[in-house]
């Protein structure tokens, strides 16, 4: 189901506005996909606008961490959400977003990707685990 993106119905003032035409198809949008905490990687591929396709990441189990002292991609498992900038209540809910801190089998790292319009999760690494 698309969402309206168009102009604003209401007057600053709080009243309403008249519509002087129907919404257009470039004023579609969509709601959201919000990443979350999940034993294994579930993505979904949409068309878009224009015809292209865009891969979102439903659920998330996996991050590609970059080791920034060895310059080194590895694959790890995702084992909690830590804190999220962007809003507090995502930690709670498990959702993932960029900024996002992640603890992984590689250790404390930062979400640099946007997994909702990318389809991946990239980190980079902060702490490593001890071990």
């Amino acid at each position: 189901m698309g969402v309206f993106q168009g102009g604003d119905l209401r007057k600053i003032s709080g009243g309403r506005k008249r519509r002087s035409r129907k919404p257009r198809k470039h004023e579609i949008g969509s709601y959201p996909t919000e990443t979350k905490l999940s034993s294994a990687d579930v993505r979904d591929v949409e068309r878009v606008y224009g015809g292209s396709t865009k891969v979102r990441l439903r659920y998330a189990a996996y991050a590609n961490i970059l080791n920034p002292k060895t310059g080194q991609f590895t694959k790890a498992r995702i084992t909690g959400i830590l804190e999220t900038p962007a809003n507090r209540e995502y930690v709670r809910r498990g959702i993932i977003v960029r900024g996002t801190m992640i603890q992984t089998e590689a250790g404390k790292a930062r979400v640099v990707s946007r997994p909702s319009q990318d389809g991946v999760v990239n980190a980079i690494l902060l702490e490593e685990a001890p071990g």
